[in-house]
């Protein structure tokens, strides 16, 4: 699951108002961001704030309270709701901040009932009790090319570092029937790229019955709904990869060839006091495996520095995992103490040399990006576009086209003529079969 990412607060919602959503955290918050927009907005909420909050590391709640403080003064009167992973685990925190008018537990902030504007104030309910997912949502991800899709919510594991089972709940699957439903009715509303989302979504399908892995519901979704131009998963267990899902890898083009891994450090020790599930050497025979049967494949990855005990020869070993794997897209975090997890009572590295060595880390990952991009000069590529002259590739590289501009949700083949900082540049080639806009 990847970690949070910055917002900034709106701009005064005026008399009229609106709904306003701040999304701080994975991308199954913003899947279910734009699932409480509409929910909101069908209930009839005006001059409302949505703030879905992170608990994956203490920058991202002190983000998501100033962003509250502010929205507050800008927005004075305003409705501010406040849900998400960190209000779950401790809402008395953020009751208690300038204008927070609710705050609404995990278990219940995707059911319409919660929002309807006669609705009484509720407790936050115990989330590890959770039973249920939001397998019956469908909605628009206003200003967005791309659709999300939940698969999966929850976490069995018990990672020493991480406190999103206590905000999430336990693992819990959406019925393949329910996510195919999902996919057509968006596919039908002209979104060419679907991503699966959820906390852990290779540990998909026990609760199910029949047992379904991921791979097998990937599969049963591309053969029923043949005119989805575009999947792509988010973060991948590297040890908890199916057979189905290495045929997928190996044969189907729809399924981009770009995996985002949940890996964390490239030490064994520090994987063992992390409580992880994987070791180097499964990362490394992960990364073989999937380019023998894909060379083309490319690698995200979410990296953890500075963690408890965590020696300079250690740190080396996470940098050099970068090269080895040939890791392209970094999600680098300084290590955060979360308060009730086993790392926060190991010995702690001093916060300056966790941000130092995130820092080394992130430049590290901006070397390697810059080396994939020198590998894709000249090529052409599919790029699904957000926004006028921006998009991403199929392997995730942000791209920017030059010279002309394209529609939000649009697919056109391009040709790479150079790099920047940021990602590729290219020049238009002819429009693909799919380059209708979203």
């Amino acid at each position: 699951m990847s970690g949070p990412e910055q917002v900034e607060a709106p701009a005064a919602l005026g008399d009229a108002g609106g709904i306003e959503v701040l999304t701080f955290g994975c991308r199954l918050n913003t899947y279910e961001s734009e699932a409480m927009r509409d929910l909101a907005a069908k209930a009839g909420h005006a001059r409302t704030i949505v703030v879905n909050t992170c608990a994956v590391t203490a920058e991202a709640e002190r983000q998501a309270r100033q962003a509250i403080r502010k929205a507050s003064r800008d927005n004075p009167g305003a409705n501010i709701v406040v849900t998400g992973c960190a209000a779950q685990i401790a809402p008395e925190r953020w009751a208690g901040l300038p204008g927070v008018a609710r705050v609404i537990g995990n278990a219940d902030k995707l059911k319409p009932e919660t929002w309807a504007l006669d609705a009484p104030p509720a407790p936050v309910t115990d989330i590890m009790a959770a039973t249920e997912t939001a397998a019956h949502l469908v909605t628009d991800f206003a200003g967005r090319a791309r659709a999300f899709v939940q698969v999966q919510q929850g976490c069995d594991h018990r990672c020493t570092f991480c406190v999103i089972p206590f905000g999430r709940g336990p693992s819990r699957s959406v019925p393949i029937g329910a996510i195919v439903e999902q996919v057509r009715a968006l596919v039908a509303r002209g979104y060419r790229e679907v991503v699966l989302t959820g906390v852990d979504i290779t540990s998909y399908g026990p609760d199910l019955p029949g047992r379904p892995s991921l791979g097998q519901m990937v599969r049963r979704l591309l053969a029923l709904v043949p005119e989805l131009p575009r999947l792509r998963l988010s973060s991948l267990d590297p040890v908890e990869v199916d057979d189905d899902l290495w045929r997928l890898i190996e044969g189907e083009e729809r399924l981009l060839p770009h995996l985002h891994l949940s890996l964390q450090h490239g030490a064994d020790l520090i994987l063992k006091r992390m409580k992880r599930r994987h070791l180097r050497a499964d990362a490394l025979a992960f990364a073989r495996r999937a380019r023998a049967l894909r060379p083309d494949m490319a690698f995200g990855a979410d990296l953890i520095a500075g963690f408890p005990t965590e020696t300079e020869a250690q740190f080396r070993e996470t940098l050099d995992l970068v090269a080895e794997m040939e890791l392209s897209f970094l999600h680098v975090f300084p290590y955060s103490e979360r308060p009730g997890t086993p790392a926060a009572r190991m010995p702690q590295l001093p916060v300056p040399l966790r941000k130092e060595r995130a820092a080394r880390l992130r430049q590290a990952g901006a070397e390697a990006a810059a080396r994939f991009y020198a590998g894709r000069l000249g090529r052409e590529e599919q790029v699904l576009f957000e926004r006028d002259d921006r998009g991403h590739t199929a392997h995730f590289a942000p791209l920017r086209l030059v010279g002309g501009t394209a529609a939000p949700g649009e697919l056109r083949r391009v040709r790479v003529t150079g790099m920047a900082p940021d990602g590729l540049l290219a020049e238009s080639e002819a429009r693909s079969p799919h380059a209708d806009a979203a």
